[in-house]
C-alpha cells in the first residue's frame, strides 16, 4: 500500500514540477470553488432533509390529530418551504462570502509571493551582467529575507573574486608580455646560433673533404715506398712498425672518406667473390696484427661464392671489424676469420678471445668503447652497423670468456 501511494506521489511530482505561478493561482482557486460548492450543497442538501423530516412530522401530526382543515395544512407547507428558501440562499450567500474571503486572503498572499519571487527574478538576471545588491527591506516573507542575504553575500563573494581574478589576469598578461619577449630574444639567439654551427658544420666538412683528397697521395706515396724498399732489402722490423702504423692510418683514412663523400658519391653494387676478398684483406692487415703479437686463422668452408654489394662499404664492415678484434684481441691469440654457407646466406665471422664485452647493446653507438685507455674515436662499429642497416645486412655478437664473436650475413648473390 504504502508502495503504491509512493507511486502515485511520485507521478503526481512530475506532472506539476513543471507549472507555471499563474497555472498554480487557476488551479488553488479552482480547488477552492469546487470545495465550496461542494461545502454549499451538503449543507443544502441537510436541509433540505431537514425539511422533509419537519413535512413528515407535519403530516403526522395532522393524521393523529385528524384535522381535516385543508387550508391550515397548506399554509403550514407554505411556511416550510420558505423557511427551506430562505435557509437554502443563506448558506449559499455564506458559502460564497466564505470563498470570497477565502480567495482574497489567497490573492494577497500570492501578490506578495509573486512580487517577492519576481524581486529574486530581476536581481539575478541583472547581477548576471551588473553587480547589484538585493534590498531585503523590499521582501515580504522572513525565509526570503534570509535568502536575500545568502544573495548578497554571494554577490560580495563573486565580486571580489572577479577583482581577484581580474588582478591576477593582468599580472599573467604582463608576464607572458615578458616571457614572450624573452623566449623571442631567445629564438632570435638560437637561429643566429643555428646559423653559426651550420658555417661551422660546412667548414668542418669542407675541411675534412680537403684533408681526405690531400691525405690520400702521402699516404700512397708511402705504402708504395716501403714496399719497394722491402723488395729491394727485405723486411726490417722498424720498417714494419712504419708499415702497420701507416696501414691504420690508411684504414682512418678510408672511413673518413666514406664519411665525407657517403651522401653525395653513389656507391653502385657489383659481383664480389668473397672468399677472395676476405683473403686480400687479412694480407692488408698481417703486418698490423704481427706488431700487435696476434695472427690470423681463415677458415674457409666454401669457395667460389660471390655476393651482390658495394666493394668500399664492404671494405669498410671487413676493415673495421679486423681491426677492432686486433686492437682488442690478447697478446699471442689468433684472429679467426670464418667463411661459411647457411642456406642462401654466407657468413662472415671474425672472433678472437679478448675480454668480455659488458654492454653488447652499446657497443655500435657512436664514441663508445669498453676500454676508455684505448685509442680510436669509437666510430668504427658504428659505421659498420649504418652499413648493414641500409644493405639488410644482419649483425650478431657473442661474447664470453673465451671469444668475441662479430658475425655478418649477407645474402648469397642470385637468391
Amino acid at each position: 500500500m504504502l508502495s503504491f501511494a509512493h507511486k502515485i506521489y511520485r507521478y503526481f511530482l512530475l506532472k506539476i514540477n513543471s507549472i507555471t505561478i499563474n497555472q498554480a493561482n487557476i488551479f488553488t482557486t479552482l480547488t477552492i470553488f469546487l470545495f465550496t460548492i461542494i461545502f454549499a450543497y451538503l449543507l443544502i442538501k441537510e436541509n433540505y432533509y431537514d425539511y422533509e423530516r419537519a413535512l413528515l412530522k407535519e403530516q403526522q401530526t395532522t393524521v393523529l390529530r385528524e384535522i381535516t382543515q385543508e387550508e391550515k395544512h397548506a399554509e403550514n407547507q407554505k411556511k416550510l418551504k420558505t423557511l427551506l428558501i430562505k435557509n437554502t440562499i443563506a448558506i449559499a450567500t455564506l458559502a460564497f462570502i466564505l470563498f470570497a474571503i477565502v480567495l482574497g486572503l489567497y490573492k494577497i498572499l500570492n501578490t506578495l509571493l509573486k512580487r517577492d519571487i519576481e524581486a529574486f527574478l530581476d536581481f539575478f538576471s541583472e547581477t548576471a551582467h551588473h553587480e547589484r545588491v538585493l534590498n531585503s527591506q523590499a521582501i515580504f516573507f522572513k525565509e526570503f529575507k534570509v535568502m536575500a542575504g545568502f544573495a548578497n553575500n554571494m554577490v560580495s563573494t563573486i565580486s571580489e573574486q572577479k577583482s581577484t581574478l581580474k588582478e591576477l589576469n593582468l599580472g599573467l598578461e604582463d608576464k607572458v608580455r615578458l616571457k614572450t619577449a624573452a623566449l623571442q630574444t631567445i629564438n632570435e639567439n638560437l637561429v643566429q646560433e643555428k646559423k653559426l654551427r651550420d658555417e661551422m658544420m660546412l667548414s668542418q666538412k669542407e675541411f675534412l673533404r680537403y684533408t681526405v683528397h690531400e691525405t690520400n697521395t702521402p699516404l700512397s706515396v708511402i705504402l708504395t715506398s716501403i714496399e719497394l724498399f722491402v723488395m729491394k732489402n727485405g723486411k726490417d722490423r722498424q720498417l714494419s712498425k712504419i708499415e702497420a702504423a701507416v696501414k691504420n692510418i690508411f684504414n682512418i683514412y678510408d672511413d673518413l672518406s666514406y664519411l665525407v663523400k657517403k651522401d653525395q658519391v653513389d656507391y653502385p653494387k657489383a659481383a664480389i667473390e668473397i672468399d677472395v676478398f676476405l683473403n686480400s684483406r687479412i694480407d692488408f692487415f698481417r703486418e698490423v696484427a704481427e706488431m700487435s703479437k696476434v695472427s690470423f686463422s681463415y677458415i674457409l668452408d666454401a669457395k667460389s661464392v660471390f655476393v651482390y654489394f658495394n666493394e668500399t662499404k664492404l671494405q669498410r664492415v671487413i676493415d673495421n671489424t679486423i681491426t677492432n678484434a686486433i686492437k682488442y684481441t690478447l697478446a699471442l691469440e689468433i684472429i679467426f676469420v670464418t667463411l661459411s654457407v647457411s642456406g642462401t646466406f654466407v657468413d662472415i665471422s671474425v672472433g678472437s678471445k679478448s675480454k668480455q664485452i659488458k654492454d653488447a647493446d652499446k657497443i655500435f653507438e657512436a664514441f663508445y668503447r669498453e676500454e676508455n685507455k684505448e685509442n680510436g674515436f669509437g666510430l668504427g662499429l658504428r659505421l659498420v652497423k649504418s652499413i648493414c642497416d641500409e644493405d639488410g645486412v644482419l649483425i650478431s655478437l657473442s661474447s664470453s670468456d673465451e671469444r668475441n664473436t662479430f658475425t655478418y650475413r649477407f645474402k648469397m648473390m642470385g637468391e
